[in-house]
């Protein structure tokens, strides 16, 4: 920071690319007194006609960005929330993990054995459901011993980062009525909470459910499709959280599953899976804004 310092009173801001490392360098700058804008990488575009682009010419155009105040910014999360935050994130991962290993244990079953195993049979810690399918084969027994021991490890594994989080965070105000959405308990409304930030960023409900991707992207002109665009734009463990919601508002909640129902009658289970976690999403934001409990006859009378 030594080299700045010269520069002090000159400097109005620096430009910091949302990278995947820049915590250490927004929090540093920041407490060294120093005026710090995220940029948005994926909403910059680059100036059309440049022969050579590097990051020395980056450098150059997102200063003249920021001079001009036209600079697309994302948002700085505070610094303290950052690694709960990121501790819910490994929760996301090892569940993905889990899940991918329930899958293939499940097709393996499916393979040999013709019987389709439940999941709940094979997350069951205290009882081996696994194990009596494979029991005529020493090379199959050992496939679904190690699949199952590895699956416990990350139930084990999961649950404890659940109770570490329930123990020492709590839904703040803004956010306590998202437990009345179906399909969210505690765990994915610190989620969302955590990942949405202050809910007012969003100045409407669209710019919420686009940023938790839970809507399409395609360009059209005169009704014709002409191409479609960054799919993965947003915020991937929203995304993630609502699809989560989704699934469990279907299996427990009878107002959502009817309307899963109703539209797997017109498409496919992926476009009805997509369509509730996206009526999920709209629903949040507005019970985050308007500091309100669940409505489910608004929601899915349409």
């Amino acid at each position: 920071m030594n080299f700045l310092e010269s520069h002090r009173e000159a400097i109005k801001g620096i430009v910091v690319e949302s990278t995947f490392n820049w915590y250490w360098l927004v929090d540093t700058l920041t407490d060294s007194g120093y005026k710090v804008h995220l940029a948005n990488t994926t909403a910059v575009q680059k100036y059309n006609g440049l022969k050579h682009c590097g990051d020395k010419e980056d450098t150059f155009w997102l200063a003249e960005l920021l001079r001009l105040d036209v600079l697309p910014e994302g948002y700085i999360y505070p610094k303290e929330e950052r690694p709960i935050r990121d501790l819910l994130r490994k929760r996301a991962h090892l569940v993905k993990l889990r899940t991918s290993l329930i899958l293939s244990l499940q097709n393996i079953v499916d393979r040999n054995c013709g019987i389709r195993i439940k999941v709940n049979d094979i997350k069951r810690r205290r009882e081996d459901r696994v194990a009596p399918y494979f029991e005529e084969s020493d090379d199959l027994s050992l496939t679904g011993k190690v699949s199952k021991e590895a699956i416990d490890f990350f139930t084990v594994k999961i649950l404890e980062i659940e109770r570490f989080v329930e123990n020492k965070l709590e839904l703040k105000q803004p956010y306590q009525y998202l437990l009345s959405i179906p399909g969210i308990g505690k765990i994915l409304g610190l989620t969302i909470m955590l990942e949405t930030g202050p809910v007012e960023r969003f100045a409407k409900v669209g710019n919420y459910v686009s940023y938790c991707r839970k809507v399409s992207t395609r360009w059209t002109s005169n009704d014709k499709t002409k191409g479609k665009g960054n799919k993965k734009n947003g915020n991937k463990y929203l995304a993630w959280a609502f699809s989560e919601a989704a699934e469990f508002s279907r299996r427990y909640d009878q107002q959502a599953k009817t309307y899963y129902n109703r539209k797997m009658q017109k498409t496919n289970f992926m476009v009805a899976h997509n369509a509730l976690a996206h009526k999920l999403a709209r629903a949040a934001y507005h019970i985050m804004k308007d500091q309100m409990p669940f409505m489910p006859d608004k929601l899915f009378t349409s």
